[in-house]
């Protein structure tokens, strides 16, 4: 019996979720159409800090830029990559070979997102991440094809590894997701740390994604004395991990917790009672300034009401700015070359609501200002979903590593 498309697709998965067409066609007249994809975890323990609402941000992405004004359609598919590189592999060929596409976007987990760079590269399409957190994207397993868009490992542990050693939390324990982009975060944050001053007592790693229990691995913390606690994991994890260390008491000892990469949707799950203090770094927040409520009040139809974390509104910066590339070029001669299509990318200073001004890289890493939040306590805060006080802002030009110390082979030395 012969597979439909949907059913090979259902084979590896992953399904498309919707197409979505920004400009249609006028009779008789032929016009381009450009399709982007986006993989994500759509309903595991990263599906809050991707999955859907990530979705909705290219879909506003793409309202916005009007493409029809521009002579060319865009279609939105979208699929889950289970947390599974084998599986991402498979969706990613999948697009690139029979649907025609030429972009990727989002792909949080790190094994994903590096498994589904080399792909782009080989079939040069585009990958264009904002979900993952491994700074290897624009290291060592830096392509031609693919640029890393919201944040990394090594932006996370400059901003709240060295930000707690400078304030006296000189001495780190950390817990950590055993994959890439916890093992990726725990060492870029233990560099962070040792750099300025401080020292690494331990680690222990758990299962990931969904590890229940924490309890074994708390006590360990605990039992460290270590003055921070390094959460060196994400999604569901982060969330359940700082749930059962307040169950535990284990602050009221003087151990703080790092949440070394939380986002406002953690905080939303988790509520201000126990989140109040923590100290966390995104570079978006929906509240920051006139251009980010404004793009938050556009999608919040979209959305159901959620505002979007730094991942998903990156997804609509990154869109954004690739349909602007696009127009540029012309939409043939994008669809031509991933690896031209970036380095035009490249070449393009970056401008949208969610982030503002920028710029790509030759490494391929999405340069902006990066800012160091407190949770508010309940009582400070003036209403849902005003969960951040920020603390101090670190600039674009040094908020991520020098770009000759990350080993790109596209950088000549």
């Amino acid at each position: 019996m012969l597979l439909t498309r949907r059913q090979l697709l259902s084979s590896a998965g992953a399904l498309p979720i919707f197409a979505y067409s920004g400009a249609r066609a006028q009779p008789g007249v032929a016009v381009p159409t450009i399709k982007i994809c986006v993989m994500s975890d759509q309903s595991g323990p990263y599906s809050s800090t991707s999955g859907p609402v990530s979705i909705a941000c290219v879909r506003q992405a793409v309202e916005d830029f009007n493409p029809v004004a521009h002579g060319f359609n865009v279609e939105v598919l979208a699929g889950d990559h289970q947390n599974k590189a084998d599986v991402g592999v498979n969706l990613t060929r999948q697009w690139f070979d029979l649907d025609g596409a030429d972009v990727i976007m989002d792909v949080s987990n790190s094994a994903v997102a590096l498994a589904v760079q080399n792909v782009a590269r080989e079939k040069d399409k585009i990958h264009l991440n904002s979900a993952a957190a491994t700074a290897d994207l624009t290291g060592k397993a830096c392509t031609p094809n693919g640029v890393h868009w919201t944040y990394d490992s090594w932006m996370l542990a400059a901003s709240t590894g060295g930000a707690l050693v400078r304030s006296g939390g000189d001495s780190w324990f950390f817990i950590v997701a055993n994959f890439a982009f916890g093992h990726a975060l725990e060492r870029d944050t233990g560099d962070a740390v040792r750099r300025a001053g401080g020292k690494v007592l331990g680690r222990v790693a758990h299962p990931a994604p969904g590890t229940s229990d924490f309890s074994s691995f708390l006590l360990q913390a605990q039992a460290s004395r270590a003055k921070i606690i390094g959460l060196a994991n994400g999604g569901d994890d982060t969330v359940n991990v700082i749930k059962q260390a307040a169950e535990f008491g284990i602050t009221r000892f003087g151990q703080k917790l790092a949440a070394l990469l939380m986002f406002v949707s953690d905080v939303h799950a988790i509520g201000l009672p126990t989140a109040q203090g923590l100290l966390l770094t995104e570079s978006f927040y929906w509240d920051l300034n006139d251009r980010t409520r404004a793009f938050t009040n556009r999608v919040l139809s979209k959305t159901g009401g959620i505002r979007p974390n730094m991942n998903q509104a990156g997804c609509y910066s990154a869109a954004t700015h690739y349909l602007k590339t696009v127009a540029q070029m012309g939409p043939a001669e994008a669809k031509r070359s991933g690896a031209a299509t970036v380095a035009r990318m490249k070449a393009l200073a970056t401008d949208d609501d969610a982030f503002g001004a920028g710029a790509i890289r030759p490494d391929g890493r999405k340069l902006h200002d990066v800012h160091l939040f407190r949770v508010k306590s309940p009582e400070a805060s003036r209403g849902p979903w005003d969960y951040y006080e920020r603390i101090s802002t670190t600039p674009a030009d040094q908020a991520f590593r020098p770009l000759r110390e990350g080993g790109c082979s596209l950088i000549r030395a």
